[in-house]
């Protein structure tokens, strides 16, 4: 199966990518629209992209192109972050990782290295790449990928122990399933009047259907107007959950409804 994550080699998008995918049939690319691109053009079978971390919240990026481009969800993976500070020696002026990953360990720098320049970087793995090149340079990345030439400087340095991020696997649209114990929808009402929000809640909660996420992101159409992502606890093949998703559809019939799929969770190491 010819799958598409973010890359380099190393980074925790190609762990999560291991759990669907053998090394020689990973590719890599440092851009989660081109993943979903690829998957949407028909070019990859599969494209693994992060959604959300624990500590920082959403990859908006990728609920963009979850919004923008036609795909299923067909997959959740759910790996812990275990951080690492890298480097060749303990004198260094840079520390190089992924924007997000400089946040989730935002604590841990100003407390023990408060004069160090942070310095975002594409992804994890490039951060390594520009500390195993330069001594003036540290990473902040997982533990196993400090390999030969650099030192492991201190570990589990997140600002918080119970760190993960959650990935979703995603397929073209063709393929998207009714089964599984999670949904995940993207809603455009195409309406805006007081109460809306709370019609859109109440076609969950009067099913007794736990709603696990709901986040907004501006549409692109106007100033104010907002696409909303939702993840719900049941599968497509359940009679609540279509009897919901046909009176969200009701709700928005000025606008759209883009049903991703439902699929089941799994803890990858």
């Amino acid at each position: 199966m010819k799958a598409l994550t973010l890359g380099p080699t190393g980074t925790y998008s190609h762990r999560a990518t291991r759990a669907i995918a053998a090394d020689g049939d990973i590719e890599f690319t440092e851009s989660v629209t081109a993943i979903v691109e690829g998957v949407a053009s028909g070019e990859y079978e599969r494209g693994v992209i992060p959604v959300e971390n624990s500590i920082e919240g959403s990859v908006t990026e990728s609920l963009d192109a979850l919004a923008d481009r036609n795909v299923a969800v067909v997959r959740e993976i759910v790996t812990p972050i275990r951080h690492a500070l890298l480097a060749q020696t303990g004198e260094f002026e840079t520390v190089a990782s992924h924007a997000q990953a400089l946040a989730q360990c935002r604590g841990y720098l100003e407390r023990e290295y408060p004069k160090a320049t942070l310095e975002a970087v594409a992804s994890t793995a490039r951060g390594v790449e520009r500390a195993r090149g330069d001594t003036g340079v540290a990473a902040v990345g997982h533990p196993d990928t400090a390999g030969e030439g650099l030192r492991v400087l201190a570990e589990d340095i997140q600002d918080r122990n119970s760190n993960a991020t959650r990935f979703v696997v995603i397929a073209p649209q063709a393929e998207r399933s009714d089964a599984g114990g999670k949904t995940s929808i993207v809603v455009y009402p195409g309406n805006d009047y007081p109460g809306l929000l709370l019609e859109l809640l109440e076609c969950f909660a009067d099913r007794d259907i736990n709603l696990t996420r709901i986040e907004s992101r501006p549409s692109g159409e106007r100033l104010g107007d907002y696409v909303f992502h939702m993840d719900f606890n049941a599968g497509l093949y359940e009679e609540r959950a279509q009897a919901a998703l046909e009176d969200v559809e009701a709700i928005c019939e000025k606008g759209w409804v883009k049903t991703l799929g439902s699929y089941d969770t799994e803890h990858a190491l």
